[in-house]
């Protein structure tokens, strides 16, 4: 039982509880968790707890992730936490867009936007994907200088935050040698501009098994998030690759953009 706050009229319950729930999703980490860990943050039965959810995805303030069916904030949220950033946008119109491109290429794809030097993996196709070799992405990061979709992103970005990309990078263990290394990086600029695309060939896989293409998305002329596409590279060689699922993901990156470039109801 609440306590008794000596307000003129009695509390809401479901309002209450409804907003209990809200606060406990804006906990977790990017605003997502799933219905097991929104029971336990709220103690109310899981029962309950999804009755809830579905009046908040009725209402616009959730929704359920296409990749891992996890409950994530929505922008009508905005005014009343601080869980959504601006980069869940991009998240929210894309699934629609990778379901489609899974269809024509089906190898798993991910959708990536940038977290300091690592490329944040904000929806994928793994879980769907009859080809996929990891099924849980969501929420990974991946190295910005040995993936395709860091290099996408890197290779696109403005000059100055390129630089400062790099400053940071210097100082990652695990990249600070490509970082300091400047003819890989004109390399890469090189390579990746003049293709339109960028690649990962077996450059962070320990077994050298796993290679990807990726391209940048854009917003008012501006990159801000990169898509893949992940084969084994026992089964497809970069050329087919390239050659195989190339336009399909280039089309996706299109799609993305006028999808985002789309007012906000």
């Amino acid at each position: 039982m609440r306590p008794d706050t000596g307000a003129e009229y009695g509390t809401v319950r479901s309002l209450a509880r409804g907003l209990d729930l809200l606060r406990v999703l804006n906990r977790h980490d990017k605003g997502r968790a799933s219905l097991a860990q929104l029971a336990s943050g709220t103690g109310l039965h899981r029962t309950t707890v999804r009755r809830l959810l579905e009046t908040l995805i009725e209402e616009g303030y959730v929704k359920r992730s296409a990749s891992d069916d996890r409950y994530v904030l929505t922008l009508n949220v905005r005014a009343l936490s601080e869980g959504f950033k601006d980069e869940e946008r991009i998240s929210m119109v894309s699934g629609p867009v990778l379901a489609q491109l899974l269809q024509q290429v089906r190898w798993p794809s991910d959708l990536c936007t940038p977290d300091g030097g690592s490329m944040l993996i904000r929806e994928s196709t793994h879980r769907f994907s009859s080809l996929s070799f990891n099924r849980a992405m969501v929420g990974e990061r991946l190295p910005m200088l040995l993936t395709a979709a860091g290099r996408a992103y890197f290779c696109y970005c403005a000059d100055a935050e390129r630089e400062a990309l790099l400053v940071l990078l210097r100082h990652d263990p695990v990249q600070a040698a490509l970082a300091n290394d400047e003819r890989f990086i004109a390399n890469l600029l090189e390579q990746t501009r003049s293709r339109g695309y960028s690649s990962n060939e077996g450059d962070w896989s320990a077994e050298r098994k796993i290679g990807a293409i990726a391209v940048p998305v854009f917003q008012s002329g501006k990159v801000i998030a990169s898509i893949n596409v992940i084969y084994l590279v026992r089964a497809v060689s970069h050329a087919e690759a390239a050659a195989r699922y190339l336009p399909a993901l280039v089309e996706a990156a299109r799609q993305l953009e006028a999808a985002l470039n789309e007012p906000v109801e």
